[in-house]
């Protein structure tokens, strides 16, 4: 094991377990190819930069990514659907693609790939789904930044802060220490991938009733893919949610990511944060009030 990697721990748990990291390494890569290395080499980086953080098991900041990362994952698809929905809806009715040239196509493969990421993260591969997840939306920020080069050095502090945010919420799900991540949700390959077959199907459903004139179009197109992967994410995600620190980073990857699509505005986004305190408050008191459900991270 290169001793570049062992040096980005922290000193301390560099003499205490380094000899242990080291050999671990070694018996994962030995004989392995480059990618397996890779791949190692990636685990480990990413673990020291959790220990450097602060934000390892331990550590109350990991507690808060752990409980969060689901959300965080669940904002994401949400998005993807809602935009992935929007294009085939504008297409539906229109008669043509609302997307032209290998940018236009190349957003829509990276917001489909973004839902795939999701959905499998949230079926239990939580940690490939997550940064295919997070690949996906760093291709579309580029494609973003592809599309307005000009704009963007221009005003190259406005662009940021478009660009910006849907990252942060992206990396949220990596940052997740490993031994905190939630549970498998889906046990059978089949099973999973009957989740990606269904994913993409509701959307192209979602796009066509859309098409039939029913009300709050933006705002319905956008909450029930917020609801089914909610569902996906299951009881625990909700029930990991313990302090108010780990509710406002739960729930703020919606509101951003609904910001940024358009769903979210001055003109609801007060009768939003009141239904989603609402919430959280009525999920607070049914855990004082439910055994078994109370501790503290």
């Amino acid at each position: 094991m290169s001793a570049r990697l062992l040096r980005l721990y922290p000193a301390e748990f560099r003499r205490a377990f380094g000899d242990e990291i080291a050999e671990a390494y070694r018996e994962a890569t030995e004989g392995a190819g480059r990618l397996t290395r890779l791949r190692e080499g990636c685990d480990i980086v990413a673990h020291a930069l959790r220990l450097r953080l602060r934000v390892g098991s331990a550590h109350r900041g990991g507690r808060l990514l752990a409980a969060a990362a689901p959300f965080a994952l669940a904002a994401m698809g949400a998005r993807a659907a809602f935009l992935l929905a929007s294009t085939l809806n504008n297409a539906y009715v229109t008669g043509r693609p609302d997307v032209e040239g290998p940018i236009g196509h190349a957003l829509v493969g990276c917001n489909l790939l973004t839902l795939i990421g999701v959905v499998v993260a949230l079926g239990g591969r939580f940690a490939l789904g997550a940064r295919c997840a997070f690949a996906a939306v760093a291709g579309t920020s580029a494609c973003l930044i592809a599309v307005s080069l000009p704009g963007a050095l221009d005003m190259p502090l406005e662009h940021a802060a478009y660009l910006v945010p849907p990252l942060l919420i992206a990396a949220l799900p990596l940052m997740c220490p490993a031994d905190l991540r939630p549970s498998r949700r889906v046990g059978s390959a089949a099973g999973l991938v009957a989740l990606l077959m269904w994913a993409p199907l509701s959307v192209v459903i979602l796009a066509l009733l859309d098409a039939g004139g029913l009300g709050m179009i933006e705002l319905w197109r956008f909450a029930v893919p917020v609801v089914a992967a909610l569902a996906l994410a299951g009881r625990a995600a909700v029930s990991g949610v313990r302090t108010a620190g780990q509710f406002v980073l739960a729930v703020a990857p919606f509101l951003v990511l609904g910001h940024f699509s358009g769903v979210v505005g001055e003109a609801n986004a007060v009768p939003c944060l009141v239904l989603l305190t609402a919430t959280g408050l009525a999920v607070r008191l049914w855990r004082r009030r439910t055994p078994g459900t109370t501790g503290h991270a």
